[in-house]
This record gives structure tokens, C-alpha cells and sequence, in this order.
């Protein structure tokens, strides 16, 4: 919020005012202290939060011998109407009063906390009582004495058992709005002199709110930037080789259309494929083709985040939260809002979280670790997983719930082996990225290296199709021409493409090679079967060995779907 000379100046007009009024002849039985009001209003010209601001002013006036209780409410949109005590004199609907400051002291009871903001007068609908009346119409409310006015008080038997005698009730107003308003109970009846006090201290009070709530805007909008910033840079190292799709499959087109029906929604995506093959790559197109392409993609790797970091990495937290948080920070939502947060490896979020995060995509809301305070956030989901999350949800790993708010969308990325026609294409284009980084001449594959690439099954999809073109540029020179694809047992075998010379005497397998085709052959008749283990058409049944065999053989490797 940008404020005009006039405006910047206000506070010091309003001070000379005041100081005028406070230097007045005053014989009546409340006054306000000259310096402590001079106090109180240069304090509050340093508030750069409205929280600080209005603790600042209740506490300060409360303090005062004839003041019993001041309170604050700001007009807000309604949050809590069908819990309100007073909804039945609402008629807005939208709108509301929100206490947000209260201090004061009962000489009745002593026990009695009267800093309490979520009491029965925590909300107040525009018009309804005297605080609603107030907001509603932009005139004060006063009460000089109750004893011999009291229409305005809801409960005169609280006010004589507390001795209250006057009540004075302010808009707080900045060009022409009314932004809430500030009430007193006092013990001593009021002179025009101390209303026009309190009504000077109520529209400075307006002023330095709208001067902090741009500060906290500009805070805000600092630390998104700032948060931005740092994923953008780590998403700068991290970027892949290549920054578009490659290929002309009919599988691969099938992509493409289902990335331009989603992208200029809001819906959530979920993309399902094999681990390499360019889910990332799909959740970027999606982005940069949505409405959202000019606000910020940020990628988390869930399988990245310990569980103990969980909330925090996700939501933010407030400094001194738990040990270790030295300082406030913004999470990943707060970073990706208003733009796109693309979840990977989303199967890999702990169960015991994901009721968190689906909260978040239900309600918009989050709260940050370490604070009470309910923020909300406008952010598009993209997810990604190489799991089947049937699965997962059948084993109890992954919530149904969760699964279905995700899947709004499905994108199913083709693995490699599915698209042969793009292993040509992409071979190509990463060779001839390589040779320029290494400032090579270009060149392309021969027609018996494609072949080869062909033939290949790449369970790697096409990351490993990228590292193995990287390894073919950095070895391959003038005299020799020769692309390594790994074995059966996941060793590279070496293969001269222009020599047709075969090798037939017999080969020796040391016991390493032995253990890598035995885990390579387990892992192979798991995929064939689904990772079904016992019974008919089981991956034991298909080595012919027992069940109990292979469940002690895949713990041994530690093998994973």
C-alpha cells in the first residue's frame, strides 16, 4: 500500500491536535497523562505488525487508573457463523467484526482474564449491537454515564458489579472506511475532552494499521520471493538435459492431448510410469501451459524428506518451534502459492502424514509448526509415483481418501520399451547435447548403434538411455566407435558396432556375476508376476522354488517393487 505526503503526515497532525487537547485546563476526574499518551502514540508509529500494534494499544490504555477494560475488533470476511451467538442478527453474511485485542482488569474477581480474544463476544456481526452499530455506520457510540443511559449496555448488572460508569465506542477510520473499532469501559463518567482523545487515538490507531498491514505485505510477499528464489536455484542445478519432449509415437501423442485438456484447469494431476520415464518432464508441460505458468513450479522429492522434518519442510515453522528452528520459515506451500507444487515419489509420503497434506488440499488451509495461526494457501498439485497405489492402499501404506483427491486427473507416462520409435529421436537429440557441452563435432548414431538401442528392453526408461548416450559421447573418439548396454546381470557389454567378429568359446562367471543374474532373474519373474509371491502363477512358482525361498531370498537383496 503505497500512502500519499498527506497521508505519511496524518500522525503528526493528529499528535498536535492531541497535545493541544492534553494541555487543555482539565478539572474533571479522568484525564489522560500528557506524556503517556505522547508515549503511546509514538510507539505505535513504530508497529510494522498489526498484532504488535494492537497488543500495544489495549495494554497501554488499559493502564490508565480509569480505564477498566479496552478492547479491538477488525471487520473481517465470517469464519465461525454457525457457531456465532449472534448469527441470528446477521444479515451480511460476508462479513464480520473479529476481536482481536482485549485487556483489562475486573475488580470483582481478580481471576477473571479479560485478554481472552475468544470469548462470547469474539464476533460481531455489521449492525448488531452497539460495536456492530458502530462498524456499520462509521459514528461513535458514547456513554457518559450508564447510570444515567444504559441502552447501550448488553449486561448493566456486569457493569455496576464492576463499577463501570462510562463507555466510549470509536470507529477506527482511514479514508473514509471504517476498519474496525476501539472500545472503552470506564470507571469515571466521560468529557468531551477525553472522547476527543480516544477519538484521535482510534483513527491514528486506523492509520498505523493500514501503514503495518502494508509492512506485512511487503514481509510477506519478501519471504515467497526469497523462498522462490532458493527452490529455483536448486531447481537450476537440477534441471535435466533436455527441456522438451522428444519422440512421435502414437503413445507419446496420447500424452500431449491429455496434457492440453488438463493444463488450462485447476484440477490435480496424477502422473503414473515407470521410474525415468519423464514424469517431471509431463508435470513442467502442464505448468507451462496452465494459467499458472508465470507463478512458481516447485518440485519436492517426498522420498527426500525424513518424517521428522515432514510438517516443517511442507508447512514452515516458527523460530524456536522445536530444536534446531534458529529461525521463521516459509514451507513448500507458502512457497508454491499461487503457483504449482509438483509432488514426486508421492507413494513415498508416511502414512501418518498424509492426513495433513490431504487437509491442506481439501481445505486450503495449513498451520505452521510452532503456530496457532490458520494460513491459507492457493496452490495447483501436480503428484507423480512409479508405485501401484492400489497397492499401497491395500497394504495399508497409502490413504484411499487421499488417493481419490489426487486422482483427479491421471496422465499414464509409456515406458520406453512401449515407444520404440522414440529411441532413435532421443538418442540423437542427447548426443548431440553432449558433444556440444564438450565442445565435440557433432555426429549421430549409425544405423547398426540404433539397432542395438532397439533391441534393448530399458528398464531404465529413458534417463538410462540418457546416461548411456552421455557415456557413448565421452568415450567414443575417431578410432573408436563402440556403445556399451548392460548384460543380464547389469554389467556393460561392449559391442563393436562396425565389426561382425562373434566370440563362440565358452565364458566363466565369477560369483558376483552369478549373484547379479540370480537377483537380476528374481527381479525379472517379479515384474512378470506383479510382485505376486505365493500360489498359482506366483514368481516362486515361476523359478521353481518354494515361496518361503524367494520371500528369504528378496529380503536378502533387499529387493523393491
Amino acid at each position: 500500500m503505497l500512502l500519499s505526503t498527506v497521508e505519511l503526515f496524518l500522525p503528526i497532525v493528529l499528535a498536535i491536535t492531541l497535545l493541544y487537547l492534553l494541555s487543555m485546563n482539565m478539572d474533571n476526574a479522568f484525564h489522560f497523562n500528557n506524556d503517556a499518551v505522547q508515549s503511546l502514540l509514538l510507539e505505535m508509529g513504530q508497529q510494522r505488525t498489526t498484532k504488535s500494534l494492537f497488543d500495544l494499544v489495549v495494554s497501554k490504555l488499559s493502564q490508565f487508573k480509569h480505564i477498566s477494560l479496552v478492547r479491538i475488533w477488525l471487520k473481517a470476511k465470517g469464519d465461525v457463523c454457525s457457531e456465532c451467538l449472534v448469527a441470528d442478527e446477521c444479515y451480511d453474511k460476508n462479513s464480520c467484526l473479529h476481536l482481536v485485542a482485549s485487556a483489562g482488569k475486573s475488580i470483582y474477581n481478580d481471576s477473571e482474564d479479560w485478554s481472552r480474544i475468544n470469548g462470547a463476544h469474539k464476533r460481531f456481526p455489521l449492525g448488531a449491537r452497539k460495536v456492530g452499530h458502530i462498524a456499520a455506520t462509521g459514528e461513535p457510540v458514547v456513554v457518559p454515564s450508564i447510570e444515567e443511559d444504559s441502552k447501550w449496555i448488553a449486561h448493566p448488572e456486569w457493569a455496576k458489579k464492576e463499577g463501570i460508569k462510562g463507555f466510549a465506542g470509536q470507529p477506527m477510520l482511514f479514508q473514509g472506511e471504517v476498519l474496525g473499532v476501539l472500545a472503552v469501559f470506564t470507571l469515571s463518567e466521560l468529557t468531551p475532552q477525553v472522547l476527543d482523545v480516544l477519538r484521535i487515538i482510534a483513527n491514528h490507531a486506523a492509520s498505523t494499521l493500514a501503514n503495518a498491514e502494508a509492512f506485512e505485505k511487503i514481509s510477506q510477499l519478501k519471504k515467497q520471493l526469497e523462498g522462490e528464489n532458493e527452490f529455483l536455484r536448486k531447481e537450476l542445478s537440477n534441471t535435466s538435459s533436455y527441456g522438451r519432449f522428444i519422440g512421435k509415437s502414437a503413445a507419446l501423442q496420447h500424452v500431449f492431448k491429455q496434457i492440453e485438456l488438463v493444463a488450462a484447469t485447476d484440477a490435480n494431476v496424477l502422473i503414473l510410469g515407470e521410474s525415468g520415464t519423464g514424469k517431471e518432464l509431463v508435470a513442467r508441460e502442464v505448468h507451462a501451459r496452465s494459467q499458472r505458468k508465470n507463478k512458481p513450479l516447485i518440485k519436492v522429492n517426498c522420498a527426500s524428506i525424513s518424517r521428522e522434518l515432514f510438517a516443517s519442510e511442507f508447512f514452515g515453522h516458527t523460530r524456536g518451534a522445536f530444536t534446531g528452528a534458529v529461525s521463521h520459515r516459509e514451507g513448500l506451500f507458502a512457497a508454491a502459492h499461487t503457483g504449482t507444487l509438483f509432488l514426486d515419489e508421492i507413494g513415498e509420503i508416511p502414512i501418518e502424514y498424509q492426513a495433513q497434506l490431504l487437509r491442506v488440499l481439501q481445505e486450503r488451509e495449513y498451520q505452521r509448526v510452532g503456530e496457532e495461526q490458520t494460513r491459507t494457501v492457493d496452490t495447483r498439485i501436480i503428484a507423480a509415483t512409479n508405485k501401484n497405489l492400489h497397492l499401497e492402499i491395500e497394504k495399508g501404506n497409502f490413504r484411499e481418501d487421499l488417493y481419490f483427491r489426487l486422482n483427479v486427473f491421471p496422465i499414464v507416462v509409456p515406458p520406453l520399451r512401449e515407444r520404440p520409435e522414440d529411441i532413435e529421436p532421443l538418442a540423437n537429440y542427447f548426443l548431440a547435447r553432449c558433444l556440444e557441452n564438450m565442445n565435440r563435432p557433432s555426429r549421430q548414431f549409425s544405423s547398426e548403434h540404433i539397432q542395438q538401442l532397439m533391441e534393448y528392453r530399458w528398464p531404465g526408461n529413458v534417463r538410462e538411455l540418457q546416461n548411456i548416450v552421455e557415456r557413448f559421447a565421452i568415450s567414443s573418439n575417431a578410432e573408436s566407435n563402440h556403445l556399451e548396454l548392460p548384460n543380464a546381470s547389469g554389467a556393460l557389454q561392449e559391442k563393436n558396432a562396425s565389426s561382425d567378429v562373434s566370440h563362440n568359446h565358452e565364458r566363466l562367471f565369477t560369483e558376483q556375476e552369478v549373484k547379479q543374474l540370480q537377483i537380476e532373474n528374481t527381479k525379472r519373474a517379479l515384474e512378470r508376476c506383479n510382485w505376486k509371491i505365493y500360489g498359482p502363477n506366483g514368481a516362486a512358482e515361476l523359478l521353481g522354488i518354494k515361496a518361503t525361498t524367494l520371500a528369504t531370498r528378496i529380503k536378502k537383496y533387499n529387493l523393491a517393487k
